[in-house]
């Protein structure tokens, strides 16, 4: 795949966007404009006038799917144009969407098949840039925790930039995974089952007012399903079980 050539598709899974989506779209490298996909998840605000008037190609939700449910539409829609690397971005503001171009580049060059921005690779930048203390260190022992459990070393799990290789999404049974907020960790699983490489850049982390944020009873069902979906990963690699999510 020749770098300058590449098709990159960035696909927004946008909920109550209205806000912060002007913002995310102006820090997007003009070169990376042509093809953005927004899917609206039964929005109660103006995200889908809002995305329209910035140009933005628009998929809108009859119910609400659910963040999962809401990523499956976005990249069943970016494949449909025949992409080379498709970028997941938040479009809360919380990802510094400047950085594009570093985040797909270790793809281009075939070193990594994945790859996502990480706000945690030190403590004081990460509290610095907003995070509150308690989501700081859920997020540090979670990541520890998974870390050993999947024998790698990613300094953060839950970032919502991330870049996948067309092969990725094209092998990864993304359509049997959640439509709950595990979905990310489904991908992630699933791609080193499939032994993708997957890697990370640093980026800021930049919490504020405006920006999405999962709450206590959703991240602690979160949480208990990410360690599930590693606990039937583990015993489909040991051949006790077969498991959809890894077929």
């Amino acid at each position: 795949m020749d770098k300058v050539n590449s098709k990159i598709v960035i696909v927004m899974p946008a909920y109550n966007a209205e806000k912060t989506i002007k913002e995310t779209y102006s820090e997007i490298p003009q070169k990376f404009r042509k093809d953005i996909i927004l899917v609206d998840d039964q929005s109660q605000d103006n995200t889908i006038e809002t995305a329209k008037r910035l140009g933005i190609r628009v998929f809108a939700h009859t119910r609400n799917l659910g963040y999962g449910g809401n990523q499956k539409t976005c990249y069943w829609e970016a494949l449909k144009l025949n992409p080379d690397i498709v970028v997941m971005l938040h479009p809360d503001y919380q990802y510094d969407a400047s950085l594009i171009e570093e985040l797909v580049r270790p793809i281009e060059q075939h070193r990594f098949d994945f790859m996502f921005g990480s706000r945690v690779q030190n403590r004081g930048s990460a509290l610095s840039g907003g995070m509150p203390k308690l989501k700081y260190y859920i997020n540090r022992i979670t990541c520890v925790l998974e870390n050993i459990l999947l024998g790698v070393n990613f300094s953060e799990h839950f970032s919502g930039f991330r870049a996948y290789s067309k092969k990725v999404l094209e092998t990864v049974p993304f359509q049997r995974f959640s439509d709950d907020f595990v979905f990310d960790q489904e991908m992630t699983i699933s791609a080193l089952n499939y032994d993708f490489k997957i890697g990370e850049i640093p980026i800021p982390t930049r919490y504020h007012e405006k920006a999405s944020s999962i709450q206590l009873i959703k991240g602690s069902k979160f949480i208990l399903e990410t360690f599930r979906t590693i606990f039937i990963y583990k015993l489909h690699k040991w051949g006790f079980i077969k498991s959809k999510l890894f077929l």
